[in-house]
């Protein structure tokens, strides 16, 4: 499987590029790329129609209008591979971009545009990324997305990302979270994994602070109860690493009961990052001890209007888990035999 470690290390030394890149080089970058801005302005603008990505395929119900705006720009940006386009949604004074499963940060404006202009460069047209769900608002969101196989042959990506705003719009957080064994890449965590994730770097709403902190709290005290007491009837479940989905409250707590001791974001899992509005977001968490070696994951959380949870995805990354480890947890969905 050559062709698995071929394409992590692309995306890695992509990454790694624009991280060592300085700031001429990134300017430089974006002079080359300018020519498409006008044309991104305009399809930004015009709602679904005209979108160089599949239109219809993103979930908005939990997401304020003006969040899915910003984020149907700078998706079309970034599938044009209009590089001013898309990093005038970064703010030059303060951004940083940072991949916690390969565990590479890009600390700077200028990092981010030298990263994003190699990738253009070496994309063919038809590399395309798109938001499939979109949960908070224009302070700070999660993000399912899908990176087409083309910006990083042979695989596609498919992460669940921490995005923040400053007090004008622009992004200064952008944290993508991804399975690299749903990615069929093998990961690790080396010396230089990041200490600073900027996690004080928060502007989330009140409620999904706090449906945050209660979910993860009960989850740390393997509390099953206590989680499911969040939740609506009919909450889903879903563990995007372990393939697992499981429906309503009562599956909900039978799952909780065998799992917790085992899921990275269980005991000995804190909440380190939230993100979102009043209808819901994400956070991030420290893992687990018995996740080792894993460092973080992240879980978007959907509310109901009477601020009930009634969905939430959790993603890590799983390759860094043993084959026999991973197929545990994958199996923790299974029910008891019936008598």
């Amino acid at each position: 499987m050559q062709h698995v470690n071929q394409q992590g290390t692309t995306r890695r030394m992509v990454l790694r590029g624009g991280a060592a890149a300085g700031t001429a080089a990134a300017l430089g970058a974006a002079g080359i790329f300018a020519a498409g801005t006008a044309g991104a302005a305009t399809t930004a603008a015009s709602g679904n129609q005209g979108l160089p990505y599949p239109s219809g395929v993103t979930d908005t119900s939990h997401c304020t209008p003006g969040a899915a705006a910003v984020f149907r720009g700078f998706f079309t940006a970034k599938s044009e591979h209009d590089l001013t386009a898309l990093m005038s949604y970064f703010s030059r004074a303060d951004t940083t971009y940072i991949d916690a499963c390969l565990g590479i940060s890009l600390p700077s404006w200028q990092a981010v545009a030298s990263t994003f202009a190699a990738a253009f460069a070496s994309a063919p047209a038809s590399a395309v990324s798109y938001p499939l769900r979109i949960v908070g608002d224009t302070r700070s969101a999660a993000v399912e997305l899908v990176d087409t196989p083309d910006f990083f042959v042979p695989q596609e990506l498919r992460a669940l990302s921490s995005v923040t705003f400053d007090s004008h719009g622009k992004i200064i957080r952008w944290v993508d979270y991804w399975d690299g064994r749903s990615a069929l890449i093998q990961n690790t965590i080396a010396s230089t994994y990041p200490a600073d994730f900027k996690d004080s770097e928060q502007n989330a709403d009140p409620a999904a602070v706090r449906a945050a902190q209660k979910l993860q709290a009960a989850f740390a005290a393997g509390d099953a109860a206590a989680a499911v007491a969040l939740m609506s009837y009919d909450v889903v479940h879903e563990d995007l690493a372990a393939r697992t989905r499981v429906r309503g409250q009562e599956q909900a707590r039978r799952y909780y009961a065998r799992a917790l001791g085992r899921l990275p974001y269980g005991p000995g899992a804190a909440l380190v990052h939230a993100d979102g509005g009043r209808q819901g977001g994400g956070y991030e968490w420290s893992a687990a001890p018995v996740a080792a070696p894993m460092r973080r994951g992240h879980t978007c959380v959907e509310l109901d209007q009477a601020g009930q949870i009634s969905r939430l995805t959790a993603i890590y990354d799983s390759s860094l888990l043993t084959y026999a480890a991973y197929q545990s947890l994958a199996g923790l969905a299974a029910e008891a035999p019936l008598s």
